[in-house]
């Protein structure tokens, strides 16, 4: 399975075989649309595989930068229609939190991305049995005084950490172990979360691997500001 993520700041693609997962990463601000496809011709090209040879694709399906998320989804659709091949779609709030909870002795991650406009995109993902995250609620896009949480002991990974860290600190005060601000997507998460997704059946045609972007607008207006 191929995966790519380019919600953030940061872009990737990950390539899955028989357990093992090859990725390439950089933190790029605005670079996305030159790096992605050299980067799954690399990944492709050093397992010696043409799309047709892949069981499925994945990506990251927001929330994100408006660009950034349909960067991944314009790719892979591209990459679906050409070889016939479903797609997976994944969180992205999941794969930051995948990423830590894989690697962490830690079971919840109170997940937060900078959304702009005095918001964040947020979701409490819990480790399950078989170590992946695993979402406890709803995501959502919310002010950070806003937040919906669960009663458990976690840590605060994300960007949004880095902007509203009084806010949310305060909402979830004892319940919160520690903040830990420079977690960023990786399409390694994405491809994880995908490959049990995929044993699931939540594969899904092409035409159905939609971006969700949990804000219906991208800009608020001169009189809301």
């Amino acid at each position: 399975m191929l995966a790519v993520e380019t919600s953030t700041e940061a872009c990737s693609a990950a390539l899955f075989i028989d357990g093992e997962v090859q990725e390439r990463f950089e933190i790029a601000p605005r670079e996305h649309t030159k790096l992605i496809l050299p980067m799954i011709d690399s990944l492709m090209a050093d397992a010696e595989l043409k799309p047709q040879q892949l069981d499925a694709l994945a990506f990251s399906r927001g929330p994100g930068s408006f660009t950034g998320v349909r960067i991944s989804t314009g790719v892979i659709q591209g990459i679906a229609l050409g070889a016939d091949l479903p797609v997976v779609p994944v969180s992205t709030l999941a794969a930051i939190a995948h990423h830590y909870l894989k690697n962490s002795t830690v079971d919840c991650a109170y997940t937060a991305m900078d959304a702009r406009m005095g918001e964040i995109f947020w979701g409490v993902y819990q480790k399950d049995q078989q170590g992946y995250a695993e979402l406890v609620g709803e995501e959502a896009v919310t002010l950070a005084e806003n937040i919906l949480f669960p009663p458990l002991q976690g840590v605060g990974i994300g960007s949004g950490w880095g902007v509203y860290q009084q806010q949310l600190s305060s909402c979830l005060g004892e319940q919160l172990l520690a903040v830990e601000t420079d977690h960023l997507p990786r399409a390694s998460a994405i491809v994880d979360l995908a490959v049990m997704g995929y044993q699931k059946n939540q594969a899904v045609e092409v035409e159905k691997a939609m971006p969700v972007y949990l804000r219906d607008k991208v800009a608020k207006k001169e009189s809301e500001r």
